[in-house]
């Protein structure tokens, strides 16, 4: 049974060594980096008690490390490869009851669909929520994923999984296979799901300064909703980076 007075921490994933497109979460939209925007947009959460970068020990993620020194944010630095150890040795060091999971791809991140997902959670008593897996049944955008945890599934998982191309992707273990976790699924009233707003390439990346343009001239959050309302008003935009719809990089 999860407790009021748990500790809540958003652990977000980030590096600059991304495969596809290096040095993606320090990209600038005018003049700010992508992993700023995504920290601010946390910090709007209800729920969250604290925020947390967990990077790797490589020397080129020392600049990730100065972006949340001067933001007065606080970061962690583990495994490149075994980003579950990562999970796991964050949240024990920070003393986390539930994590939120968030990666450094999802600048616009909406602070109401995180706080759902937490509320789902503990709600139904489960160990595993989100709002984008299994992909096959999310109904939300790309790049608004959620993954909400309580620290003994985590424990659990860290200890059980013995898979290194699962343990680099964390919440597999979760939710891939019959593991007898209990898991809740956020879903959205409207299918979203053939949006994408996440940054993986060079196309992703003018997707998302036309949105936080136009979200900054409007004066309005950027939730889901809104942002999809954009979208439809432009629909080049949706077009630009189309051929990678539907989830194209959980096929790595």
């Amino acid at each position: 049974m999860n407790n009021p007075s748990d500790k809540i921490v958003a652990i977000i994933q980030a590096r600059m060594g991304a495969t596809r497109l290096p040095g993606k979460v320090l990209m600038k939209i005018n003049g700010i980096p992508l992993l700023k925007y995504q920290i601010e947009r946390i910090q709007r959460s209800k729920l969250i008690d604290e925020i947390v970068i967990a990077t790797t020990l490589k020397a080129e993620d020392d600049s990730i490390g100065e972006l949340c020194k001067k933001n007065s944010i606080e970061c962690f630095r583990g495994s490149e490869n075994d980003v579950l150890d990562r999970y796991h040795s964050c949240a024990k060091k920070y003393k986390a009851d539930i994590i939120v999971r968030c990666t450094g791809d999802c600048p616009l991140i909406d602070s109401l669909v995180i706080d759902k997902t937490i509320k789902l959670l503990i709600k139904h008593n489960a160990d595993f929520s989100a709002n984008t897996v299994p992909p096959e049944k999310r109904s939300f955008p790309e790049g608004s994923d959620v993954e909400v945890f309580t620290m003994r599934a985590l424990e659990r998982a860290h200890l059980k999984c013995n898979d290194p191309h699962d343990r680099e992707h964390v919440t597999f273990y979760f939710w891939r296979y019959d593991n007898g976790f209990k898991i809740e699924l956020l879903n959205n009233e409207e299918d979203f799901s053939n949006y994408r707003y996440t940054i993986d390439y060079p196309e992703d990346f003018d997707v998302l300064s036309f949105l936080i343009n136009e979200i900054s001239r409007e004066g309005i959050d950027g939730t889901v909703n809104e942002i999809v309302s954009l979208v439809n008003s432009n629909p080049e935009i949706n077009n630009k980076n189309s051929e990678y719809h539907f989830g194209i990089g959980w096929k790595n």
